[in-house]
């Protein structure tokens, strides 16, 4: 696993948990590894282990743990580019879900050996949708989940989301309830604005 979803990983125990709880997460690997560098790349047993050792300390389950994850990497001030990268894919949240396609390769824009899998939007109607992950990590899926429901808010529409699972890819419905339930937060190109 790259390293900088390791990290992040990392950066979301500690500044949700504090180092406490970061510190016991790795002391359940039995490794010898504290902390993740983010451009290094990591055994995905260790993640598997990282992600499994943090909702055993937190007392809950994975997928929840996941989607938080998902969640943090949208609304912390730490990641903040994230949030600015995606809100790029367009004016109101439809047209963000439909740049999404494109995520894997403005990521390696960025970061070359940054491998991420293939999204794809499915339109089962006007207010349905799909997206299937190909060749994720199993349970990437609930992170998505986590990360829509924060660009949902992001854009100001009301969804139901719901991770699917299925084989072959993990898949995530998403129902728009009402694109514009509430005013979403500002943003500028500017990234000082």
């Amino acid at each position: 696993m790259h390293g900088l979803i390791n990290r992040a990983i990392q950066d979301f125990a500690r500044d949700s948990y504090g180092d406490a709880v970061w510190s016991a997460v790795m002391r359940r690997t039995g490794g010898d590894v504290t902390s993740f560098e983010p451009m290094l790349s990591y055994d995905d047993v260790l993640t598997e282990q990282v992600i499994a050792g943090l909702a055993a300390e937190l007392g809950r389950r994975r997928a929840e743990v996941l989607e938080d994850i998902g969640h943090y990497l949208v609304t912390h001030a730490r990641v903040a580019p994230l949030r600015r990268l995606l809100r790029f894919g367009g004016v109101d949240f439809v047209d963000f879900l439909h740049t999404l396609d494109d995520l894997p390769d403005w990521a390696r824009l960025a970061v070359d050996d940054l491998v991420l899998p293939e999204i794809a939007l499915h339109s089962d109607g006007p207010e349905d949708y799909r997206l299937v992950l190909t060749g994720a990590p199993r349970g990437a899926g609930h992170a998505v989940v986590g990360m829509l429901r924060a660009m949902a808010d992001d854009y100001g529409a009301l969804v139901l989301l719901d991770y699917v699972g299925g084989d072959g890819g993990e898949t995530v419905s998403i129902r728009l309830l009402d694109a514009a339930h509430a005013e979403g937060r500002r943003f500028s190109l500017a990234a000082g604005a």
